[in-house]
């Protein structure tokens, strides 16, 4: 296929003609000259800017790669120099290891699993008060391992081993001036306040063990809060702020919380809305309130202000516990009965860290931004991702969908910004973060829900081309199960390889071997999860799983060694619908229960949507499988929120998501219907809510269902 674009397609792109002429003859010496990601490499590095509208970025990628062999999944859009990789740490711990590659890495992590940990504990400065006497004990089988074996230690000291004048948090926020600067805690001034924490719960007469909830936005005071119930020897209860009473009220039951932080207010994308006045509504025990007004909050009998809880002593010898003790009870998103509460222990953080460590290439120094709370686990993990690697963490108090986030992003020079995919589709749709300076960035990494490769591409765009760390995984993995590196090239919305320490296999529902399938995690490894508060745990991710026993040929293998598929092990169930493509990267579709039949093929709901979420008219999209009222075979139907200015009827855009998935999926699976909608449901962890568009779409087919038969009779 020739490889030569006209002026005029130049031009296309909101570009000036006069710009076009000056760049036509150096984007197609490069397109005629040099193979695809020669190409690629020399017209990010040497011609396109940010300052370039994005279709010019967009059009030179498929344009470069035209001729690109699909079964390797996407083209990769950044590459790491030489120079690059040699600077990471997953380097440092390759050459510690005398290994050569980065393949040899992940599979000497799984071989031995209890040298990478202890390798790990010692790399990161886990500082422990009592010294473990085994890494691993195995002897009740690796559903339930039993990590640092007689070690004490309170995590929180590993937190504070930066220097004391070092910046610990960079802050702002929406109602900030722009003219005003950044505000800073260091270190100490962070360390000071939650040993003032932790002194003011046991002047309450807290005891170690026992539970306080947090529901408050993630600002500077929530993180000292954090850590300081974490020192005191207690557990966190974590509240998303967005939860309506009857929501906190759930988690403050199954937890038995014991008292409760919060704020009279919060401020989001220019509301003020309450936060204290739910928590009294959610009948919680003892509240500590903080203040965002100007006027002194006034509490509920027996509640405490802020200023009146804290104490004036801010020194503090954090209570030693055992590595398995509970610090912090997480919850999933609880869309149906009460949510699955899943508790963290003292060394779920150690997976925190080093995921920040290796796959993130966290050092001290760096500034990591994540818009996110305590409610879900990207908020512990950004505390101790980033206090255990003594970088700095940045917070911004506010709406991430605006200008001045971007700005804050900008002015704090975040070297690691994460995102959702679904924040990144509102940047490109509302332009909001071009023109800004981002080049301090050094990665990206989204999680939280399956990426759409034009949004990756124009996220990297933002900075210049930064790469990606692709990162899913769970509250109960205490990190990512698959990822990226920076040691390998950065596909937009691929993931690269499963997380070091972790091995993974794909089956298809024979529980065969396949390389489109549900993803099974081989344990043990820490972060992993071993109990649950409110199930059973062996029933939720080990109940029928496929006991595993890999062969050196099986296509699954992936990055499961000899040594691990030797024996038999039972598998550890996640979810997540997985394909991995021939080069050995791997792209997220969704999950296994949001797969559907169709024509008798079985398709993820992720799957359409990708396809259906590049059409120029849709921002997103959401496929469900619908049963007719009098049943038979499943119908698609299709939920679209469209971009501003659409003016397609349904059926027109309901015949254009036909072709296209007749086009690139499979021209059998017919669109029933297609619904216009102003935005998805969704937890408030930003997750899709299918079954609540198939009990919306199900109530309305009943009553035209039976409206017909009254017509008819």
């Amino acid at each position: 296929m020739a490889k030569q674009l006209s002026l005029e397609q130049i031009i296309a792109c909101d570009v000036t003609a006069e710009t076009a002429t000056e760049i036509l003859p150096h984007i197609n010496q490069s397109l005629a000259t040099l193979p695809a990601i020669a190409c690629w490499q020399d017209l990010t590095q040497h011609l396109l800017t940010p300052k370039h509208p994005f279709s010019l970025h967009e059009l030179l990628y498929k344009t470069a790669f035209c001729d690109w062999d699909v079964t390797q999944g996407m083209p990769p859009a950044w590459f790491p120099t030489q120079m690059q990789a040699q600077s990471t740490n997953i380097v440092a711990l390759m050459q510690a290891l005398q290994l050569k590659t980065y393949s040899q890495l992940h599979t000497w992590s799984i071989e031995n699993r209890a040298k990478f940990w202890d390798r790990m504990v010692q790399r990161l400065g886990i500082r422990l008060q009592q010294p473990y006497s085994q890494i691993v004990d195995l002897s009740q089988g690796v559903e339930s391992p039993q990590w640092l074996v007689d070690a004490r230690l309170n995590i929180v000291e590993s937190c504070f081993q930066a220097s004391a004048t070092a910046p610990a948090i960079i802050f702002s926020s929406e109602r900030q001036s722009r003219s005003e600067s950044l505000r800073m805690w260091t270190y100490q001034e962070l360390h000071c306040l939650a040993n003032r924490v932790a002194h003011g719960l046991v002047d309450l007469g807290v005891q170690p063990g026992e539970a306080i909830a947090i529901d408050l936005p993630m600002t500077p005071e929530s993180v000292a809060i954090y850590l300081g119930i974490v020192q005191a020897g207690c557990i966190v209860v974590s509240i998303a702020d967005s939860f309506a009473p009857a929501e906190i009220a759930a988690r403050l039951r199954i937890a038995h919380t014991r008292a409760i932080f919060t704020q009279d207010v919060m401020y989001w994308g220019g509301k003020c809305l309450p936060l204290y006045h739910k928590v009294i509504a959610a009948n919680a025990p003892l509240a500590i309130v903080l203040s965002e007004c100007a006027d002194p909050v006034v509490v509920r009998p027996g509640d405490l202000t802020w200023r009146n809880f804290l104490s004036e002593n801010d020194t503090f010898n954090a209570v030693p516990r055992l590595a398995m003790d509970p610090t912090n009870i997480l919850f999933s998103s609880g869309t149906t009965g009460d949510p699955k509460a899943i508790p963290w222990t003292q060394i779920t953080p150690i997976k925190c860290a080093a995921d920040g460590h290796l796959h993130h290439d966290l050092y001290p120094g760096d500034v990591v931004a994540w818009s996110t709370s305590l409610g879900w686990m990207m908020g512990p993990w950004l505390i101790y991702a980033s206090l255990i690697n003594r970088a700095t963490i940045a917070l911004y108090d506010g709406a991430p969908t605006t200008r001045g986030y971007g700005e804050f992003i900008q002015a704090a020079r975040v070297t690691m910004l994460g995102v959702v995919p679904s924040l990144v589709n509102v940047w490109r749709t509302t332009h909001c973060m071009e023109g800004l300076d981002w080049s301090a960035i050094k990665a990206f990494s989204s999680t939280g829900e399956c990426a759409n490769p034009q949004d990756m591409l124009y996220l990297m765009s933002l900075a210049g081309y930064r790469p990606i760390v692709e990162y899913c995984g769970g509250t109960e993995i205490g990190g990512g199960y698959i990822t990226g590196t920076l040691v390998q090239p950065c596909a937009p919305a691929t993931f690269t390889t499963p997380a070091l320490g972790l091995g993974v296999v794909l089956l298809d529902e024979n529980g065969q071997p396949t390389d489109k399938g549900e993803a099974f995690i081989v344990p043990p490894a820490i972060g992993l999860s071993t109990t649950l508060l409110n199930q059973d745990h062996h029933h939720v991710y080990f109940a029928d799983t496929p006991r595993w026993k890999g062969l050196p040929n099986d296509p699954s293998r992936g990055n499961l060694p000899a040594a691990a598929a030797a024996s038999i092990t039972p598998l550890r169930r996640h979810g997540d619908y997985l394909e991995r493509f021939e080069n050995g990267y791997y792209r997220v579709c969704g999950r296994v229960d949001d797969t559907m039949n169709l024509s008798g093929i079985k398709v993820s709901s992720a799957e359409i949507e990708r396809v259906l979420n590049q059409l120029e008219e849709i921002q997103e999209t959401a496929a469900i499988a619908v049963s007719p009222p009098a049943g038979g075979p499943s119908q698609l139907v299709i939920y679209a929120v469209v971009r501003l200015g659409t003016e397609l009827t349904s059926a027109a855009l309901q015949t254009q998501c036909q072709q296209a998935i007749a086009q690139q999926l499979n021209p059998l699976f017919k669109v029933r219907d297609l619904v216009i909608v102003e935005s998805l449901p969704r937890t408030a962890s930003q997750k899709v809510l299918r079954r609540v568009l198939r009990e919306r779409y199900n109530t309305i087919a009943v009553f035209w269902d039976g409206l017909e038969r009254d017509r008819q009779h």
